[in-house]
């Protein structure tokens, strides 16, 4: 088995583009195929903030109905989810993006995106155990105790990251290092939180660098453990990214 894994792309299409050429795929009808057969993956938060949320969803979507990629919710994917599902949800931090290109549709091109997108999620696994289980892909990564489970601790864990409940000042959760503390026998690879560069700790990489926030698009080729990245065109936001060690270019 041999994939391209893709960082968080909030809607950034243009750089999914990119990236993904630069990898070697073909784009072929609307969707990028790879020569060699290698497969995409996609670690959660294809939408909400950047500029291009509907297309990146659809583009996901059919990907993964013609089994050319694998796919995992992300928290923001998880919101979108529920905001479909006609939920009461806060369409704030970044779902206003999403939500106002969703809105500006006929109502026929709406029914469509919100099938498809209910649908892909519906079918998603919370988290992909490949590779004969030497490869775990989670939005906000796993820990190794929660390999192989379904509840919903590891709902939580996989969405959020392993929150302690408490809040920072500007309301965003405390989580732990979970990484640091991570001593099981798959790789695990993850996003979630923005990073300059991907975030190599023991056998887990985070591969979000922030392509929404000005940062880079980065995928992790597997098995080879190659880091691929394209610039982003978004404004640089430092405030994003957080500051933490053992990064690797």
């Amino acid at each position: 088995m041999k994939l391209d894994i893709i960082g968080d792309i909030h809607g950034c299409f243009h750089e999914f583009h990119e990236l993904t050429v630069k990898l070697g795929y073909q784009w072929k009808q609307d969707i990028p195929v790879s020569p060699a057969g290698r497969k995409l993956a996609f670690v959660g938060d294809i939408t909400d903030r950047g500029p291009q949320s509907l297309k990146m969803m659809n583009t996901v979507y059919r990907l993964v109905q013609k089994d050319l990629a694998y796919y995992v919710p992300g928290n923001h994917c998880n919101k979108l989810y529920r905001y479909f599902l006609g939920n009461k949800v806060q369409v704030t931090h970044g779902l206003e993006t999403t939500a106002a290109e969703y809105e500006a549709l006929e109502k026929k091109e709406q029914q469509q995106v919100r099938k498809a997108f209910i649908q892909l999620y519906e079918n998603a696994p919370l988290y992909h155990v490949l590779a004969q289980g030497k490869l775990v892909i989670a939005h906000a990564g796993i820990s190794e105790e929660l390999i192989g489970k379904q509840n919903s601790r590891v709902k939580t864990f996989v969405l959020y990251g392993d929150i302690t409940g408490e809040k920072h000042p500007d309301g965003s959760p405390v989580r732990r290092d979970w990484a640091q503390n991570y001593k099981g026998e798959p790789y695990v690879v993850y996003g979630h939180t923005p990073v300059r560069e991907v975030r190599k700790v023991g056998k887990t990489y985070n591969i979000d660098t922030g392509a929404v926030f000005g940062g880079k698009l980065s995928a992790i080729r597997f098995p080879e453990l190659e880091i691929v990245s394209v610039p982003s065109t978004m404004p640089y936001v430092a405030e994003k990214f957080r500051e933490l060690d053992k990064a690797v270019p």
